[in-house]
């Protein structure tokens, strides 16, 4: 099977993570309910069978909103990834386990809150929608959240390898080749260069909706004068 070539700059973010097969169809995203100075032997295993088994990326996510946008935005830029594994434990303050199961359910509202969700701040605010759209449109969820042995986060990678659909859990898994369109270039640091792209609320919003119609005035007049 023919696989895509990542994004140059893939992964794009830093975190917690392990860089594996970039050819793979799968990743592994462990829920991280601790301090990060205080990870779990149980946890670490389930991050290093995601590895060993031949994930793309493996590693730990903890907050719906940082954690996420870093994550999509790396998996984005390697179209050969089309599953992601969830594991481990929910957290408590955080409900990231729950929130990333919202979005694949229910997507996200215009300001790019998750739906669906009690997480408080289940919040996109850092990364454009498209990266989020592809997101979605690219991976498919493959739930095995509280599930504590190592050895089914290998037999999850191993059925996503396969070329023919086979049964695991729920799901029918197998590699279905590289999602069609090329790699997006994305990093949550886009605010940091282009603050201007969007509002953060609804005040800001309205101002940035009424300078807009003022340009676009200013232009047509500046258009008619010249004709």
């Amino acid at each position: 099977m023919l696989k895509a070539t990542p994004h140059p700059d893939y992964p794009v973010e830093e975190g917690r993570y392990v860089r594996g097969n970039d050819t793979s169809p799968v990743a592994v995203a462990i829920v991280l309910n601790t301090d990060a100075d205080k990870i779990p032997p149980e946890l670490e295993r389930l991050v290093r069978a995601g590895a060993e088994s031949g994930a793309a990326l493996s590693g730990t996510v903890q907050t719906p909103n940082i954690g996420f946008e870093k994550m999509i935005c790396n998996i984005v830029g390697n179209p050969n990834i089309r599953y992601l594994v969830l594991g481990g434990p929910e957290s408590a303050g955080h409900h990231t386990g729950e929130a990333l199961k919202a979005l694949f359910a229910n997507g996200v509202d215009a300001r790019k809150r998750i739906l669906g969700t009690d997480a408080a701040h289940a919040v996109l605010h850092n990364i454009r929608a498209e990266l989020i759209q592809r997101f979605l449109q690219q991976v498919t969820l493959v739930d095995l959240q509280f599930e504590g042995d190592p050895e089914q986060i290998r037999k999850a990678v191993w059925a996503c390898y396969q070329e023919q659909p086979v049964p695991f859990r729920s799901y029918s898994l197998w590699d279905p080749g590289p999602f069609t369109a090329p790699p997006l270039d994305g990093k949550i640091t886009w605010r940091v260069t282009q603050p201007w792209w969007e509002p953060e609320n609804d005040s800001e919003r309205t101002a940035l909706d009424r300078a807009r119609a003022l340009i676009d005035k200013l232009r047509a007049r500046q258009a008619g004068k010249k004709q």
